[in-house]
């Protein structure tokens, strides 16, 4: 059982990506470099470039050891969470402080805008593998997509992506989210193809949108385009669907406490068998928790792909 202090620890929740995933929020909720329009977290509140000690390095190893001292092993911990991880200046000591306790693989899921920071290379070195993203093949759709800080240009975005991959030893995954109608031509892809083959990534992964993002607009390409795009990438390619997790039987007699609903939705919006998976709980029990905190008013229900999602409600101004 989690226990009641747990606050930048989430999970293990299931990754479409790395499987069980031990998750670790860095930063205060939407502090990032980007204010992407698919993003599953809603928009930017502080955009920012500046890095700081948001927590601190010793209770954020702290309390993941605790964590996992009371929860089945997972496949990874995950730095990550509702913000962008590399902001935290202390990054490099939360890696490091883990990887002296545990031989679990750490993984750090950046959006690569810093990248080309000597700081943020440096943090980063001690890391298992790196999943930075490239969601645009030039300057305008960059700025579309992703709107980022003012001061931070796409060429120096991805120059730092190509200087970091020549550094790094262990593995890059790069992804790269593509949108119906803006980056799913041939033309475009091509355009990010071309900027993959200097990154020389150990693979792409290959996404879209599966959760309810940001700003409508920002539409999901369908399975079968991505694999027709696949092929156009000068590397392995791995296609991410969103996978719900089987209904399956309780492998777990604990209950599962709101708390940890709410610390898991607080992160990114997820179904019920989602809410089940990271919670190692019957999809029944998630179901009865969610109906539960949906009527206090705590969480609110959103369509999407002929799929409920909870997410937390939208704050008014």
């Amino acid at each position: 059982m989690k226990t009641d202090n747990a606050r930048h620890v989430y999970g293990p929740v299931p990754s479409r990506r790395l499987g069980r995933s031990l998750g670790i929020d860095l930063v205060p909720f939407k502090t990032c470099t980007y204010d992407c329009v698919y993003c599953q977290l809603g928009r930017t509140t502080d955009l920012t470039l500046d890095r700081a000690p948001y927590v601190p390095a010793d209770a954020l190893v702290a309390e993941c050891m605790e964590i996992l001292g009371t929860t089945a092993r997972p496949d990874i911990i995950s730095l990550a969470g509702s913000g962008e991880p590399t902001l935290n200046s202390q990054l490099g000591a939360v890696i490091r402080g883990i990887k002296q306790q545990t031989d679990i693989p750490v993984a750090v899921l950046t959006n690569g805008a810093l990248l080309w920071a000597p700081d943020v290379q440096d943090a980063l070195m001690a890391a298992d593998l790196i999943l930075p993203s490239l969601d645009a093949g030039s300057a305008t759709l960059f700025q579309r997509i992703n709107r980022p800080h003012p001061d931070l240009s796409f060429d120096q975005m991805v120059n730092g992506l190509a200087d970091f991959s020549r550094r790094f030893t262990g593995q890059i995954w790069l992804e790269v989210l593509l949108l119906a109608g803006l980056t799913d031509s041939n033309a475009e892809v091509d355009n990010i193809a071309a900027y993959v083959e200097q990154i020389q990534p150990a693979r792409v992964q290959l996404n879209t949108v599966c959760r309810p993002p940001a700003e409508t607009s920002a539409a999901a390409v369908d399975a079968g385009r991505l694999q027709a795009l696949a092929g156009r990438f000068p590397c392995a390619v791995d296609i991410v669907h969103h996978k719900e997790e089987s209904d399956g039987a309780a492998t777990s007699s604990r209950e599962a406490r709101e708390a940890d609903i709410l610390a898991l939705l607080e992160r990114r919006p997820c179904t019920p068998r989602d809410v089940a998976a990271g919670l190692n709980i019957h999809v029944n029990e998630a179901i009865k928790h969610l109906e539960a905190l949906t009527t206090a008013g705590r969480l609110q229900p959103v369509a999407k792909d002929q799929k409920i999602f909870y997410t937390l409600p939208t704050k008014k101004d």
